[in-house]
């Protein structure tokens, strides 16, 4: 297997992104470079994952549309790769494609033939994170934004007065449905601030179970009647409904955010303290901040602010003796679902625990 030098990789990243004019501030200092290890070939096998083989050939995993050569819309729509496929590095070009494998009868050689990547998607093809870990958060929120709940409609009653609703019992619900007939039912948790405004963002919550309309509110009524079709805790009057949203269809890459990031940790799903590997944290940033699926951000514990005892003593004269010290980098985080002001990711790397608070950044 061929060693590649990294100043060799900057360079021809740096051509293959600029058509061969000027370099790129991207290339140029080096933020996609490919491992000075990266294999000729990967053929893709099941349970091989877009992050992991991205990783295979990149410093960097989040460089994948760079060397790819995707524009923004195919990172929003990206089309699928399947096992059995190869990826072949053309070291030439400085780019990663995308091949099918052909057997040759001389021994020790494999050709690929080129391919264009217009297959459709397919339950087979590859996903860009493990899926088993994010599939909860695709179908039921681990919170939910202020605003959401403010005028969300709300179980006014119970048939037969019952204290808690299972499933298949009637439960009355008083609020505007905005023409929805699917809900989930949530009993908003603790109020979520962002640790710099202090402002209220979100509500942690408390997912319940579903409801299903059977009879909208009569004219001159406002009251509607609804069945719970799933009951994953009980639930009762005071709990309010949320709309259920398709869900989500997993095409993503990862990627660089298109503009700046600077996020704090709002939320650890279940409770934990500390958050590693595969974990799911929600952060204070959204759709209005820039952010969209498959944006990766780099996470850092906050450099604390410290006394400098030095400071003002024979010639150390440094005047003011607190200084904060550098934010200091622990992980990786991989957004896989965005809302307008909060948004849901899975740290894909940690060196650290991560907590509440920590900072979620743009890649440097």
């Amino acid at each position: 297997m061929k060693n590649f030098s990294t100043v060799g990789a900057r360079l021809l990243v740096a051509i293959a992104l600029t058509g061969g004019g000027a370099v790129s501030a991207a290339a140029q200092d080096g933020r996609c470079e490919f491992r000075a290890n990266a294999p000729d070939q990967h053929t893709v096998a099941r349970g091989d994952t877009l992050w992991d083989i991205a990783g295979t050939f990149l410093q960097k995993p989040w460089c994948w549309p760079r060397v790819w050569g995707m524009n923004r819309a195919e990172i929003a729509d990206p089309h699928w790769i399947y096992p059995g496929q190869v990826i072949w590095f053309d070291r030439a070009a400085g780019r990663l494609r995308l091949g099918n494998r052909i057997d040759t009868a001389e021994p020790g050689t494999v050709k690929v033939s080129p391919l264009a990547r217009t297959e459709g998607m397919g339950k087979d093809a590859i996903p860009a994170i493990p899926p088993a870990v994010i599939e909860p958060f695709l179908a039921q929120p681990l919170v939910v934004e202020a605003d959401e709940l403010k005028n969300a409609p709300r179980i006014v009653a119970t048939a037969g007065n019952r204290v808690f609703l299972g499933k298949d019992d009637k439960a009355y619900v008083r609020g505007d449905l905005g023409g929805a007939t699917s809900f989930q039912v949530f009993r908003p948790g603790k109020p979520l601030h962002d640790p710099v405004t202090k402002a209220l963002v979100a509500h942690e919550a408390h997912y319940l179970g579903t409801l299903a309309l059977q009879k909208a509110a009569g004219p001159g009524g406002d009251v509607h009647t609804f069945i719970v079709t799933g009951a994953r805790e009980e639930m009762g009057v005071g709990d309010q409904l949320v709309r259920t949203e398709p869900m989500p269809i997993q095409n993503y890459v990862p990627h660089a955010p298109a503009a700046p990031v600077d996020a704090r940790v709002l939320a650890i799903y279940d409770g934990v303290v500390h958050a590693g590997q595969n974990h799911v944290v929600a952060i204070n940033r959204g759709k209005l901040d820039g952010l969209d699926v498959g944006a990766t951000l780099q996470l850092y514990h906050v450099g604390q602010t410290v006394t400098d005892k030095t400071a003002g003593k024979g010639w150390h004269n440094l005047g003011n003796p607190q200084v904060k010290l550098p934010d200091e980098q622990v992980g990786t985080l991989f957004i896989f679902r965005v809302f307008r002001h909060v948004a849901y990711g899975l740290i894909m790397q940690a060196t650290e625990p991560v907590v509440v608070g920590d900072v979620a950044r743009t890649p440097e």
